[in-house]
């Protein structure tokens, strides 16, 4: 019987048995890092009895990683209160590349009455652009060759839909908003997974729709990852779909939150499910309500910012 550790083996080529006093270059496998090796040939002899343990472990650190809690959104940098999940409660300025609460935005174009005082960016108090033409020089000529990720995926918005004069280019939103994934948009993920689910410019394929919105529900994009949970319910993965229901509750989604309280009603969650979503909803809530906010949805409930 050997007597080598398991530590000791994982600093070995796991084809070979050559050391790192041998060869310094021993590379673990990129898939499941349980085993190193000396060379590509090694890897390769390797394969056939190794292919099984690390199907196996690649998948479980994977899953490591779809089911941990994204951190939350940034804050608002004015009002340095959390920024809500549901869109309606924040507007992204050009301008300063800044994204600006609901609540911040009412508070400096409107007085007590509600009457507009001036239509300037409360961060950097910019005037607006005059034209569509300026907005769109704005974005492409200041804030995409600076490389900011959502002026990259709004662009890529702007040309999907035909907005601001532009000619509607699926191809051309689809390469812009594969820049921004790449920079780490969960929103860009989240729109080529739709675009893969209508079928609009690459065709129907429900494979990628799921992998990209696993890569949105990584980058916390909380409906992506509802439709998620979604999905595994359909295919009677309950545990799984929990999992995800609950990821978004605690990022807001009340959709989830309800969801879960269907599958509580139909015996697949506990009371004690139920009421941890509960308290993760009220938790969320407590993180992103303000006063100003609140002013901000009785003068127009557009600027609603929870569910």
């Amino acid at each position: 019987m050997s007597n080598t550790s398991e530590s000791e083996k994982t600093m070995l080529c796991a084809n070979c048995g050559k050391g790192e006093e041998s060869s310094i270059n021993l590379k673990s496998c990129t898939a499941c890092k349980l085993v190193k090796y000396c060379s590509r040939d090694c890897q390769i002899a390797h394969r056939p009895q190794h292919k099984k343990a690390c199907k196996k472990r690649a998948k479980e650190l994977y899953d490591e990683l779809l089911f941990k809690q994204p951190p939350p959104l940034e804050d608002c940098p004015l009002c340095m209160i959390r920024l809500p999940t549901l869109g309606s409660g924040q507007t992204y300025k050009a301008c300063c590349g800044k994204i600006i609460c609901s609540g911040c935005m009412y508070a400096d174009v409107c007085d007590h009455e509600g009457n507009v005082l001036a239509d300037i960016c409360p961060f950097c108090r910019s005037l607006p652009p005059h034209s569509e033409e300026e907005m769109i020089k704005r974005y492409e000529k200041r804030r995409v060759e600076m490389n900011d990720s959502l002026a990259i995926y709004n662009h890529g918005c702007d040309y999907a839909e035909g907005r601001y004069g532009l000619p509607r280019n699926i191809t051309k939103a689809l390469e812009l908003w594969h820049r921004a994934a790449e920079l780490g948009r969960a929103d860009a993920y989240y729109s080529i997974a739709n675009d893969y689910l209508d079928g609009r410019g690459v065709g129907v394929d429900m494979e990628k729709v799921a992998h990209y919105w696993e890569l949105a529900a990584i980058r916390g994009h909380a409906y992506a990852r509802h439709n998620l949970g979604c999905l595994e319910g359909e295919l009677g993965n309950k545990d799984r779909a929990m999992k995800h229901f609950m990821i978004a509750t605690k990022d807001g989604y009340s959709n989830s939150l309800n969801n879960i309280k269907r599958l509580y009603s139909e015996g697949h969650a506990t009371k004690d499910d139920y009421a941890k979503a509960l308290q993760l909803y009220q938790e969320y809530l407590e993180e992103i309500k303000s006063e100003q906010r609140d002013e901000a949805v009785a003068f127009d409930n557009k600027n609603m910012y929870y569910e």
